[in-house]
């Protein structure tokens, strides 16, 4: 699977410390004695923002617009704190990571959307941080004032002090959260992954149906029609064309229930993975022991995306891997469900080999789960995927 690399403070164009502080005035000294002095009308606003939008959303929370009216302040929050990291970047030289948006709203609705809006914590950090800035603006621009008038020889160096108290403050309350951060980038792509392996299922489906039952329900539609022409006149034409039509029926139900099949076997709905695992297995062209110790029976879709992984792993060991034997494994281990795959085949698969393992390691990777491929040249290959447990619905 690609690695995604979380949100982390990232410096453009090499380091974003600026050089030591020194007796002369260079133009890191200025910009920072004018970030300084910036900070108090800047808090002000900010403070006076949160208290009143937030202070006001939550005196109201006892009517309808209350929560409503907090979700926009929290934000509005977020843009203030846009607007800090862009003067930190400015004249701090602080680059740092903007938070991801929040999703738009879906099809949750809007009490999903407004919930999701309560407990943003890019939006509670930065009223933290605006709450925070008030005092310390006051002191920073009292301090940086008098000094300019006072202490003129040695204010690089306070400046920089105070400059680096600003650092600091931005890097821990305005960059993004890694973890929920980089999360939240996963399932925005995940989610990406999904709609799009969900709309390639659909047409394939689709195309079944129109190349293969349809066409063959209307070729016999065609040849009982013929026959209904000639019952009369020569029924001995007629019952040949009835009997051709009744091994079209048989075909075209063998190939509708292929296509149920692939869509989600009845064996796996009525008695499970194991079963289920042993009947896909006996359509491999290799020789396939499948072990199974599951003592309950997982969440139908965790069970339906292990069925397909296993189905089409072992679809590539029949055209593929050129094994004499193969083997699956399936087995909980603590709250994942763990499924290997094993040949004694030619080896040689990979992620980006053109037999379809990069799309399985999206779905598994859509749904919190891995996929891990060892398959060195000259065998054996074995295939780890790992899924998230939660157990079936009573």
């Amino acid at each position: 699977m690609t690695e995604r690399i979380p949100a982390v403070v990232r410096p453009e164009g090499g380091s974003d410390r600026p050089p030591p502080a020194r007796f002369a005035y260079d133009r890191h000294t200025w910009k920072e004695i004018a970030h300084l002095l910036a900070n108090l009308p800047v808090s002000l606003v900010g403070f006076t923002y949160v208290v009143t939008v937030l202070f006001t959303g939550a005196a109201l929370t006892v009517t309808v617009i209350g929560l409503p009216l907090l979700a926009a302040g929290l934000m509005g929050a977020r843009q203030l704190g846009k607007l800090e990291r862009g003067r930190a970047r400015g004249l701090l030289g602080v680059r740092v990571d903007e938070p991801s948006r929040l999703p738009m709203r879906g099809a949750g609705g809007f009490l999903p959307h407004l919930w999701l809006s309560l407990k943003d914590p890019v939006g509670w950090r930065t009223v933290l941080y605006e709450f925070m800035r008030l005092p310390w603006g006051v002191v920073t621009f009292t301090v940086t004032l008098t000094s300019l008038f006072v202490l003129w020889p040695v204010l690089p160096f306070i400046a920089r002090g105070l400059a680096n108290v600003d650092r600091a403050m931005v890097r821990a309350l305005l960059s993004p959260s890694d973890e929920l951060e980089r999360r939240i980038a996963e399932l925005e792509s995940d989610r990406g992954v999904v709609v799009d392996t969900a709309a390639a299922d659909l047409r394939r489906i689709e195309r079944d149906l129109h190349d293969g039952a349809q066409a063959r329900l209307v070729a016999l539609a065609m040849g009982l029609g013929l026959a209904k022409e000639k019952l009369l006149e020569d029924p001995d034409a007629a019952a040949a064309m009835v009997d051709e039509a009744h091994g079209e029926v048989k075909l075209a139900l063998q190939e509708l229930r292929d296509l149920a099949r692939g869509i989600h076997p009845a064996v796996l709905t009525d008695r499970g993975l194991d079963a289920a695992l042993s009947s896909v297995s006996s359509r491999c062209t290799v020789p396939v022991k499948v072990t199974a110790d599951l003592p309950t029976r997982p969440a139908a879709a965790i069970e339906g995306i292990a069925y397909f992984t296993v189905s089409e792993l072992l679809q590539n060991v029949s055209k593929h891997s050129g094994a004499r034997s193969a083997s699956v494994d399936v087995w909980r281990s603590d709250d994942r469900l763990l499924i290997q795959v094993w040949d004694d085949g030619r080896g040689g698969a990979s992620l980006d080999g053109g037999t379809g393992m990069a799309g399985l390691a999206d779905r598994l990777g859509a749904v919190d789960g891995l996929f891990v491929v060892d398959s060195p040249e000259g065998g054996p290959t074995t295939i780890t995927a790992e899924l998230p447990w939660r157990d079936r619905a009573e």
